[in-house]
C-alpha cells in the first residue's frame, strides 16, 4: 500500500494522533476493557515505518485470514472481536510465526457504541500510530422464509452491520482526514446491491453500509484517504451457513483475502470477490422491477 511520505510522517507522529483522539474523547479506557497483556510493538521510525492497523471482527473467517496476511506483510495489528478465546489463539499464532509482537487482542462488541472512543484512544496509544482500519464484523439472521418477519433479527443486523461500522469509521475518518493519509476497508456484500425477498433486513444493512462508505469516500479522497468497499459473494465462512438456497461461485476465504489485499495495494474504491459477481450484480441491478419482484431469491 502506497502512503505519501508526508502523510506517513504525520501518521507516525503519535503526539499529533493523541491530539486528534482528544477531540474524540477526553476520557481514558475503563477498567472493564479486556486487553491482552502483550508487549508494546517496536517503535515506528522514518527508517522503519511499521504500518499499524485495526481489524474489527477478526476472530475468524475473512477477518482472521486477513490478519494473518497483513502480519506477514509487516503490519502491527489490533484485533477486535467478541470471542476472547479465538482472539488469543490467533494473536499467539501470528506472534509466534513472526517471532515478535505483531498482534494484540481487544475483546469488543461492535454494538457497544459507547466503548468505541476510549477503546480507539487506547489502541492508538498501544500501537503508536494508525494507518489502516478494516471493518469486517457482521451478522446474518435470515427470517426463515419469504412469508416470515422478525424485527429483532433485523434490528440486530442493522446495529452490527451498519451502526457498528459507523460508530468506528466516523472517528477514524476524522483522524485520517486530519492526518491527510490512511486507508479504510469495510466488508459489504453483493446482498446490498438490491432489495431481495429472501432477507430484507440483511439487504438493508449492507446497502446502508455501501452508501455510507461511498459518502466517506467522497469526503476523504480529497484528503488523500482511500476508502475501499469489498462486496463478496459466497465465501466459505461460518456466515455461509445462513445462506438460503444455492450458493454459486463459492470461494475459499483465502481467495477473498487475496483479492482484498491486491485491492488495498492498488487503493481501489470498490471490488467484488470473486470478480464474476460484478457482472452478475450489474445484470441484477438493471433487471426491471416488474420482473425482479417476481423472483424468489
Amino acid at each position: 500500500m502506497h502512503v505519501p511520505a508526508l502523510g506517513l510522517m504525520r501518521l507516525y507522529d503519535t503526539r499529533q494522533i493523541f491530539e486528534m483522539t482528544d477531540m474524540l474523547e477526553s476520557i481514558r479506557s475503563s477498567p472493564e476493557d479486556h486487553v491482552s497483556n502483550y508487549p508494546r510493538p517496536a517503535a515506528a521510525t522514518p527508517l522503519n515505518p511499521r504500518r499499524r492497523g485495526i481489524i474489527i471482527g477478526a476472530s475468524d473467517g475473512i477477518g482472521a485470514s486477513l490478519a494473518r496476511r497483513l502480519a506477514r506483510e509487516g503490519y502491527t495489528l489490533a484485533l477486535l472481536a467478541r470471542r476472547a478465546d479465538k482472539l488469543e489463539l490467533l494473536c499467539n499464532e501470528i506472534n509466534q510465526t513472526a517471532g515478535e509482537s505483531r498482534a494484540r487482542a481487544y475483546t469488543h462488541d461492535v454494538a457497544a457504541y459507547e466503548n468505541v472512543p476510549p477503546l480507539l484512544r487506547q489502541i492508538v496509544a498501544d500501537l503508536g500510530g494508525l494507518d489502516l482500519v478494516v471493518f469486517v464484523a457482521g451478522v446474518n439472521y435470515p427470517p426463515g422464509g419469504m412469508d416470515k418477519y422478525n424485527f429483532e433479527n433485523d434490528r440486530r443486523m442493522i446495529e452490527v452491520n451498519l451502526v457498528g461500522a459507523m460508530a468506528w469509521l466516523s472517528p477514524i475518518a476524522e483522524m485520517f482526514q486530519s492526518a491527510k493519509a490512511g486507508q479504510i476497508v469495510a466488508i459489504g456484500s453483493v446482498a446490498g446491491d438490491r432489495g431481495r425477498v429472501g432477507n430484507p433486513g440483511y439487504n438493508t444493512s449492507k446497502a446502508g453500509l455501501a452508501t455510507y462508505l461511498e459518502a466517506l469516500r467522497n469526503r476523504l479522497t480529497r484528503y488523500g484517504v482511500n476508502v475501499l468497499t469489498v462486496k463478496p459473494g459466497f465465501v466459505q465462512t461460518e456466515m455461509l451457513k445462513a445462506a438460503q438456497g444455492a450458493t454459486p461461485f463459492t470461494i475459499p476465504v483465502e481467495k477473498a483475502v487475496e483479492d482484498i489485499w491486491k485491492a488495498m495495494k492498488k487503493r481501489k474504491q470498490v471490488i467484488y470477490t470473486p470478480s464474476i459477481w460484478r457482472w452478475i450484480m450489474l445484470a441484477i441491478q438493471f433487471t426491471p422491477s416488474f420482473i425482479f419482484r417476481r423472483l424468489s431469491f
